[in-house]
């Protein structure tokens, strides 16, 4: 058996050293690397090409239902600030291994696959790895769209919650909103329309807007302005402003009543499209499923469960619902301080964790069905 499948820091290192970062992703070439290595653990691999050297790649192993691992390949941008240890390297430095993508989540993919090469090759599991997580779950959508997904007993994602087990997470909605107006000469502005002046109105409103929604478990629905863009240079009367808006909702909203109170907001000549629209992904903590699972994880780990919810997005929120509505637990090796962060890093100690976590949440016949 190769020997990375029985390193997870190494394996950790060395998908940490794929470039994936996305846009534009690319990775295919990873993709088929980790599928070499699951065929020696037992996996039958299927490799979806969506051209333009992306790729999704599922796995599957055993007889009857098991498990199903997801996660994803592609990263997010460096970003403008030095990293002080080369991104794509895997220094090891204090116990801790840096490289963009080492909490979300290679760390979290290397530990699956180390996992699974630990238990019996009859084992039942399933493992769903996608491109473009960090873009809007467009690779989750992909294989949904065009493959016939495993069948599974629960769902654990391998996102950075430091070994925490975690029932959901919050949906998203991200908005455009646009104003048009007619340049001219920024010493006659009287002669043009100035399409920041137009959105003005609107954006004051909208800073000041709190969606009233709440979750006992999951917290407050959110209201975010996270970018503006207009004008070309400053002595020109701009003629088209953008506004992106990012909404995050709670259990029991309905996106379109979100998406309608936004509307209200918005002054007549200030136009709206969607961006993205992803549900948020809930299970009850006493569904007997996530309770077994939480009880298996709980034991590896040094410290109690203090979260039921992050606030970052998944693709669980697409696969949830197309593997029928099959319960969920997020549970990762990363830190949720440290994906996108510059000199990103994981834990050695909590991989290595990760590992005894994930072949025993494998193992356990109480999480299987024939």
């Amino acid at each position: 058996m190769n020997p990375l499948l029985q390193d997870v820091v190494a394996l950790t290192r060395r998908l940490i050293a794929f470039d994936t970062i996305n846009p534009p992703g690319q990775e295919a070439a990873a993709m088929q690397f980790c599928a070499d290595l699951l065929r020696e653990a037992g996996f039958e691999c299927h490799i979806r090409d969506f051209g333009g050297d992306r790729a999704g790649l599922i796995g599957t192993r055993g007889a009857g239902r098991g498990i199903c691992f997801s996660g994803h390949l592609d990263t997010v941008p460096l970003g403008r600030a030095q990293w002080r240890h080369p991104p794509f390297e895997g220094a090891l430095r204090d116990g801790r291994l840096y490289g963009r993508g080492s909490s979300d989540m290679k760390g979290g993919v290397a530990a699956f696959m180390v996992a699974a090469a630990r238990t019996t090759p009859d084992t039942p599991a399933s493992i769903i790895l996608t491109p473009g997580e960090e873009t809007g779950c467009e690779g989750a959508r992909w294989l949904v769209d065009t493959e016939k997904l495993p069948a599974a007993t629960g769902m654990i994602v391998g996102e950075s919650t430091d070994n925490q087990p975690v029932a959901g997470h919050k949906g998203v909605v991200w908005l455009k909103l646009t104003s048009t107006g007619r340049t001219a000469h920024g010493a006659t502005p009287e002669l043009g329309e100035n399409a920041i002046a137009k959105m003005a109105p609107t954006l004051a409103r909208l800073c000041q807007y709190a969606p009233n929604y709440h979750h006992s478990r999951m917290g407050n629905a959110t209201c975010n302005v996270g970018t503006i863009q207009a004008g070309k240079n400053t002595n020109s009367v701009p003629d088209l402003c953008e506004v992106t808006v990012d909404l995050r909702s709670v259990s029991g909203v309905d996106h379109d009543v979100l998406i309608e109170e936004v509307k209200a907001l918005l002054d007549s000549d200030v136009s709206i499209s969607p961006l993205i629209d992803l549900p948020n992904v809930w299970t009850e903590p006493g569904d007997p499923w996530f309770a077994k699972a939480n009880e298996i994880a709980l034991s590896f780990t040094e410290h109690e469960n203090t979260r039921d919810c992050v606030n970052y997005f998944t693709d669980a929120s697409i696969l949830k619902p197309a593997m029928g509505d099959l319960p969920i637990m997020i549970l990762g090796p990363g830190q949720i301080d440290q994906p996108h962060v510059t000199d990103e890093y994981v834990r050695v100690s909590r991989l290595i964790e990760s590992v005894d976590i994930y072949a025993a949440l494998m193992s356990a016949g109480e999480l299987q069905h024939p």
